[in-house]
């Protein structure tokens, strides 16, 4: 496997010295994207988020901005993203208004309706069974809980076609692709929007 390969594969699951450049450039790389998707957001106001897929830790940084009186617990497959999250959002940790936990979208560690808000930025192409794990997200969701996905990818650009050829087990989903799993999954109001010049695209479903 090439050096290239070996490094853009480290966005599944970051281990070892390349893993943790990865989880470096997370934060910055991902940030644009991440909030262009949280001004989809506006009207409602959480008490408890669930950030998925957390990385280098920005992203739960910043919904704990936006909601000073939210509690946020971000959860991230990848032991080295758990460590990278926790010390960035160390000061928030010691509070008690964060929790980082390592585990799988898959089966989550969370009882039944905890949230309020659950975010997704940049993951689901690597989620295991998506239908599956949307119904997990849907559950650990409170009625009338809203679950928002972003990604960079539209599942039709250059871009996301080239990465699903070199990183195993990566899948760009279309729009329509994830409306579909989603209300399969049991979710309904699903809305999307696509940014203006590039491929990102933002979907957001209500339980």
């Amino acid at each position: 496997m090439g050096l290239f390969k070996k490094f853009v594969s480290q966005t599944r699951k970051p281990e070892g010295f390349l893993g943790k450049m990865m989880v470096s450039g997370m934060n910055s790389g991902h940030a644009k994207l991440a909030d262009w998707g949280m001004t989809h957001l506006e009207g409602i106001t959480p008490e408890s988020i669930a950030e998925l897929g957390c990385g280098g830790g920005r992203n739960t940084a910043e919904l704990l901005k936006r909601y000073p009186k939210a509690r946020v617990t971000a959860l991230d497959y990848s032991e080295l993203s758990v460590e990278k999250a926790r010390d960035y959002n160390r000061d928030m940790i010691s509070s008690g208004r964060c929790t980082v936990l390592q585990g799988n979208v898959a089966e989550l560690p969370f009882e039944d309706g905890a949230f309020d808000l659950a975010t997704a930025f940049e993951t689901v192409y690597f989620w295991p069974g998506i239908e599956h794990c949307f119904a997990e997200v849907c559950r650990v969701l409170k009625p009338g809980g809203t679950f928002m996905i972003c990604n960079e990818s539209d599942g039709t650009d250059d871009a996301g076609k080239k990465y699903e050829k070199i990183i195993e087990g990566m899948r760009c989903y279309t729009v329509a692709e994830l409306t579909d799993a989603l209300t399969k999954a049991g979710f309904s109001e699903v809305l999307s929007d696509h940014y203006d010049g590039k491929p990102w695209i933002m979907v957001r479903a209500g339980k």
